[in-house]
């Protein structure tokens, strides 16, 4: 292996680490901003302190979670030009204007009223508040419009053309609303729900165990686990229909999935297996029989491509391993959601508290979706490799050509810097979950007391 070669995988290594760390946190924004608009509409039709209560807790985690994604998010754009300058200098005119679009029509519009709902509930009416939460959680899923219509493109690209080595945008509507693009939103977006569901019931699962419950505490945590349950269905649902679209337009990337080598009719369903890319073969392989055609192609006799049908392939190992975790992750999360519903309506029907294995498993559940979103990530951008952008782009002719060592430290101190910020993170949530008291609202709805108001 040669030095641009070990420049090349660095390069990925770094970018994977930004990614990765980045998607934490838009993960969580863009469901916590319509789960904030909900705990501020209960409370202006409603009037009840505790919503309001609710409401300011998980402003502040929002309001956390927002400056992470924004710093990760800048640090990843600047790569862009540091580590990738071939991908810019070929697609820009496409990549430029969606990056460009999502400035101005969600970053904008977040910023200016993630101001307003911090900082202006004593000083607007509860229904401008509540506009202005609405208006955040709106910003927050423009945000993920724009930036997955961008990746989608760069999966499966059209409406473009090629004019001297650069990529022009020939139909606009056919290159934000390409062929993946709908899959990809609407799995992300459902990410996005199930992963915040877990945080409410996790978070409030902890402080009913350590004993820090909150007068909002068991509304949030039947919230967080009714959402869940309803949501996880429809993500198993929206995912089936995202693998068979992947199915037509990137069957390299579904072959690797499934750890397939060989094109066959009725090819099975790998369970487990130790993919070997030397002898092109599944060692110590948990099968069932003709599944995969019968998933993938509703026929036990369905005709599947395999790898030998690909010159250009991913990898196969990591999107196969990825592909299982994240299907593994969705599986136990449905089994947890619906347990605990069906547990905590027992529980309320007879008058107890929820029950403490239930606690402690939703406790342990609380991050679940950052793994099952991270894997999914991982299988959607390794699995086009080695593309950047499919048939247009390859990885390798993006890099820039810097030393392996100045790449390999800059990867370390990222990598050591991001492990820090995750850490603090979760500190910071576990600190405003266990310690922080909550005070009424001061709000129009809900005035101050009176011996308040005197001093």
């Amino acid at each position: 292996m040669n030095a641009d070669d070990v420049a090349l995988i660095l390069s990925r290594m770094q970018f994977a680490a930004n990614i990765t760390f980045h998607i934490l946190f838009p993960t969580i924004s863009i469901g916590l901003g319509w789960v904030m608009f909900w705990l501020r509409l209960k409370h202006v039709r409603t009037g009840e302190a505790r919503h309001a209560a609710a409401h300011l807790y998980w402003t502040k985690v929002f309001a956390l979670t927002f400056a992470m994604g924004v710093v990760s998010g800048i640090t990843m754009s600047f790569q862009f030009g540091t580590n990738w300058p071939g991908y810019m200098n070929t697609v820009g005119n496409i990549a430029g204007p969606l990056l460009g679009y999502e400035v101005l029509t969600a970053f904008f519009l977040e910023a200016t009223f993630l101001g307003v709902m911090l900082f202006g509930r004593e000083r607007v009416t509860p229904r401008m508040h509540l506009v202005a939460t609405l208006l955040v959680a709106i910003g927050t899923s423009l945000s993920a419009f724009w930036i997955l219509s961008l990746n989608s493109w760069m999966q499966t690209p059209t409406g473009h053309t090629l004019e001297d080595g650069q990529v022009i945008a020939a139909d606009w509507l056919a290159v934000v609303f390409n062929p993946s693009f709908p899959y990809r939103l609407v799995h992300m977006v459902l990410a996005s729900g199930v992963t915040v569901a877990f945080l409410l019931a996790g978070t409030a699962a902890l402080q009913m165990r350590k004993g820090s419950e909150q007068p909002w505490t068991r509304d949030v945590l039947r919230t967080g686990v009714r959402l869940a349950a309803v949501l996880v269905p429809l993500q198993i649902f929206a995912g089936d229909l995202h693998g068979l679209n992947t199915l037509q337009h990137q069957p390299a990337k579904v072959a690797a999935m499934e750890a397939l080598w060989e094109t066959q009719r009725g090819a099975p369903l790998v369970l487990f297996a130790i993919p070997d890319a030397e002898t092109r073969s599944n060692k110590y392989a948990i099968e069932i029989p003709k599944g995969a055609s019968l998933v993938l192609k509703h026929e036990l006799d369905g005709e599947l491509q395999g790898i030998d049908a690909f010159p250009d392939h991913p990898p196969v190992a990591p999107v196969f391993f990825a592909f299982r975790i994240m299907v593994g992750m969705g599986l136990l999360m449905l089994v947890v959601a619906w347990a605990a519903a069906w547990a905590l309506r027992r529980a309320r029907k007879a008058g107890t508290p929820p029950p403490e294995n239930v606690l402690r498993v939703l406790t342990w559940m609380t991050f679940s979706g950052w793994v099952a979103t991270v894997a999914g990530w991982y299988v959607s951008e390794v699995g086009r490799q080695p593309w950047l952008v499919t048939g247009l782009l390859r990885t390798a002719d993006a890099v820039a050509p810097h030393p392996p060592g100045m790449v390999g430290l800059t990867f370390a101190l990222y990598v050591a810097t991001y492990l820090l910020l995750v850490i603090a993170y979760v500190k910071v949530l576990r600190h405003l979950a266990l310690t922080t008291k909550q005070k009424p609202a001061r709000d129009p709805i809900a005035p101050a007391p009176l011996d308040e108001v005197r001093r």
